[in-house]
């Protein structure tokens, strides 16, 4: 079968293309926004993408048409596919029929971890000999691909996959993890996020009530013990086990040991930094012995973890000062992951530089939320668009002013860098955090410092 993927750049559907591929079908793509890692990692396994919609991409070769949701109508190309009746599916609902359809699904929902805590349970899964396929919202370091399809000659039968509630396509509304018909489930957390699509929490938790209904009896349920979003899920009815983390009822740490049952598993000893991971790693842990494997044998796994890219990445040191890229945009992550780098730098200068990108923060529903959120930094740089498809809605200097002379807002790429460099002195820790590309600051950062120690 030949596919086209409209919107292959997003991470979903970049790693469904992998896996298509994998699997043996004939993969092209299309998108409007081409940028590494997802970029790099698709012309790496030899799949042609195309800038743009345009209709001139038709042809009578292509078998269906994946449609990822940032597709809407009025695009060129989907609204061609439609006038002449061509096949199209969402990209869960190929997932589901093609990828996952016999697999052991093991899916990581939550509004925040998710990424992360994929990666942690296909590691231990990878380590204890299961070999899994996964499809992970971004690039794991210990395995350098966001997805895979599994096994050695043999297809594996276990797969972990990222779930988000996020809809499927323009033309269905569906959360994405419904199609995945999970045995074992992780549900991590539960905010509001995603404002474009939803209008408010409670409209989340149905949809993660929709995602209980889907896990078998025989299936298992990890769960946050700490979050009451996720005990109103479950109220609304449960038909599967139940494990919690986060509690001393079940999965918990005591005195940096892993404990469950009045058991204890031992310590982990890895380099990640902040409870938040300490946390994904008890949700890894509980998931991967629903499927056998022994918290001995997840603790030794994650001792070798490397975490994601993106995530608190070190881009570059320069002149002592380093510069951070991480995937943070919902102000609870954001506040996380300063929290992480302080615990991990302590006194040091942390120098915040923000992109508010998502479509949830563009909306304005979290600015309230954001000076709250980066108070632990030392210096606030925020970078906001005036135009085009990430434009923000609302005065981003305003939203920072509880801040006061600690935190800048910009409008402009080159303002927002030299104001940075003017700023960073030897021993600063500058962390980029944005959902996107983010114009190549971080690159822009370092080649500047690395002018500024030639020039000094």
């Amino acid at each position: 079968m030949r596919i086209h993927i409209l919107g292959i750049c997003g991470t979903f559907m970049g790693g469904l293309a992998v896996l298509a591929r994998q699997a043996g079908h004939t993969v092209t793509g299309c998108d409007a926004n081409v940028y590494p890692p997802m970029s790099t990692q698709l012309r790496e396994q030899g799949i042609a993408l195309i800038e743009g919609y345009s209709r001139d991409q038709i042809s009578d070769d292509i078998d269906l048409y994946v449609i990822g949701n940032v597709i809407s109508r009025g695009n060129e190309l989907m609204e061609a596919i439609l006038n002449r009746g061509l096949p199209y599916c969402s990209g869960p609902a190929w997932m589901g029929e093609h990828i996952l359809c016999g697999k052991w699904v093991l899916a990581v929902a939550g509004t925040h971890g998710k990424t992360t805590t994929s990666a942690m349970l296909a590691w231990i899964l990878q380590q204890a000999g299961y070999e899994p396929g996964f499809l992970i919202g971004g690039v794991p370091n210990n395995f350098g691909i966001s997805a895979r399809l599994g096994g050695g000659k043999e297809p594996s039968d276990f797969f972990v996959i990222e779930a988000d509630e996020y809809d499927s396509a323009f033309f269905d509304k569906r959360s994405k993890f419904v199609h995945y018909h999970a045995k074992t489930a992780i549900l991590n957390n539960l905010e509001y996020d995603h404002a474009d699509i939803f209008p408010d929490l409670a409209a989340i938790e149905t949809q993660f009530h929709h995602l209980v209904r889907t896990v078998p009896g025989i299936g298992q349920l990890v769960v946050n013990g700490n979050e009451a979003a996720l005990q109103r899920v479950l109220a609304r009815g449960c038909w599967s086990e139940q494990v919690s983390f986060g509690v001393d009822s079940g999965w918990h740490f005591k005195e940096d040991e892993v404990w469950f049952q009045n058991n204890s598993y031992g310590p982990l000893e890895w380099e990640l930094q902040g409870e938040h991971n300490r946390q994904n790693a008890l949700a890894a842990i509980a998931a991967a012995r629903h499927v056998g494997i022994a918290p001995e044998t997840a603790l030794n796994a994650l001792s070798g973890f490397e975490n994601v890219k993106r995530r608190m990445e070190v881009r570059g040191v320069i002149n002592q000062i380093t510069v951070y890229d991480d995937f943070a945009h919902h102000p609870t992550a954001i506040a996380t992951t300063i929290a992480g780098l302080r615990a991990k730098v302590g006194t040091a200068r942390i120098l915040a530089v923000l992109e508010p990108r998502s479509n949830t923060m563009k909306l304005g529903s979290m600015k309230a939320a954001l000076p709250g959120s980066l108070q632990a930094a030392d210096l606030v740089f925020a970078y906001g668009a005036q135009s085009g498809r990430d434009a923000l809605g609302w005065d981003l200097a305003a939203s920072l002013a509880p801040l006061g002379q600690r935190a800048a807002a910009f409008h402009q790429l080159a303002e927002l860098q030299s104001a940075i460099l003017a700023q960073a002195r030897p021993g600063d820790h500058i962390l980029v955090m944005s959902n996107g590309g983010f114009g190549g600051i971080h690159q822009r950062l370092l080649d500047g410092l690395s002018e500024k120690m030639v020039h000094a």
